[in-house]
């Protein structure tokens, strides 16, 4: 049996910021409203599952941001979240949340909940474009925001929605073999998700799924 070999990709700071300028933009996406449009994700099997949500749950359109610190070995800024939260408590995320009526984009709802959340001040922040729209289970729509995050920024923790922010390198989740692919029962079928386990942390659902769509769409296409 020969064994495949997948490429780590080129992760440097420039190098990843060139490659997602030039495949990313801010074009909203109509799915993150149209309730006849169900969002794909990268996670098998969930594309089912969502076909099903669709249908049962109102849209709940969310934005979060992906911040890519530019260090000299680039780092994705995560969060967990808090453990009394009424939804994915305790669980590793993005800045982000549902968009209130008074943001004036999906970015700006971006910016306002990782300065809500975190305390990442925008000057700080320099949005790069859209990554493609990610349906959840629990009917949100999310539409991640890809950002180039400048060192030297100070977080202040929100307690009441965040336990803890932490930098992954973009090494480790660019390289699909980290790329795990884990499963569990959903309305008698098996449901297919990705994880990638860092330290003692894991990281899946979701927040795998769209960092699993960012390697695709910036190393892929």
């Amino acid at each position: 049996m020969v064994k495949t070999v997948v490429a780590s990709p080129d992760v440097g700071t420039e190098a990843f910021f060139d490659r997602a300028r030039a495949r990313l933009c801010f074009d909203i996406p109509p799915g993150l409203t149209d309730a006849g449009i169900v969002p794909l994700t990268g996670d098998h099997d969930n594309d089912a599952v969502l076909r099903t949500i669709a249908q049962e749950k109102p849209i709940r359109p969310a934005a979060v941001l992906i911040p890519v610190v530019a260090r000299e070995q680039p780092t994705v800024l995560l969060t967990q979240r808090a453990a009394h939260l009424s939804e994915h408590a305790g669980q590793i995320a993005f800045p982000g949340g549902k968009i209130d009526a008074t943001d004036a984009s999906p970015v700006d709802a971006a910016l306002r909940e990782a300065w809500e959340e975190v305390g990442l001040t925008r000057d700080f922040v320099e949005p790069i474009g859209y990554l493609d729209l990610y349906g959840t289970s629990f009917g949100f729509r999310i539409l991640p925001t890809v950002a180039r995050v400048r060192p030297g920024f100070d977080l202040y923790i929100n307690k009441d929605e965040v336990a803890d922010a932490f930098e992954v390198p973009l090494s480790f989740l660019m390289n699909p073999v980290n790329h795990k692919l884990g499963r569990k029962q959903f309305r008698g079928t098996t449901r297919s998700f990705y994880e990638m386990p860092f330290a003692e942390r894991n990281i899946w659902g979701a927040t795998a799924g769209i960092l699993r769509v960012l390697y695709e769409r910036v190393y892929l296409k």
